[in-house]
């Protein structure tokens, strides 16, 4: 037995968004099987964000607990310090799959992305220091007679 919607059931209704929320700039970056949605949020102009480094928060946690390793620390920060603005935003970023260093690539990027999003000027800036460039590299696939994707069982002559 079917159900019958009318026309007024089927419509969503649209909320207009609240002013008194943060703005913010959504961006993907992408490193091996890793995948990394930044969320960078800002204030007004003029405003900074306290001197505090766990403004930037990995899957809930501060990105010093996430990553234990002070160079994929760096790696994060690398963008928002060439930049010089490590307290002018603070971000939310999902990130899953892949090796730590992999998921650190792929926040890099999305927050280059999301930096770009916010000021056009900074691109030239980013893809100088090559912040802007998606390191396609993948792993390789694994071919039939073969251990792995080049490493062949072991040879006997007899």
């Amino acid at each position: 037995m079917a159900k019958k919607t009318s026309k007024t059931q089927a419509k969503a209704s649209v909320k207009a968004p609240a002013e008194d929320k943060e703005r913010y700039l959504e961006a993907v970056g992408r490193r091996k099987e890793s995948v990394a949605r930044v969320r960078l949020f800002t204030k007004k102009t003029g405003d900074k964000f306290p001197e505090n480094k766990g403004l930037i928060s990995i899957n809930q946690k501060p990105y010093q607990e996430y990553f234990r390793d002070l160079f994929l620390q760096n790696t994060i920060e690398e963008p928002l310090r060439k930049l010089k603005s490590l307290d002018r935003f603070k971000g939310s970023i999902k990130v899953q799959g892949g090796g730590l260093t992999g998921q650190a690539e792929a926040i890099r990027l999305g927050i280059s992305r999301a930096l770009v999003l916010f000021d056009s000027n900074y691109r030239k800036k980013l893809k100088k220091f090559g912040y802007l460039t998606q390191d396609a590299r993948e792993k390789e696939r694994r071919k039939y007679g073969l251990k792995k994707a080049r490493k062949a069982p072991q040879w006997a002559k007899r």
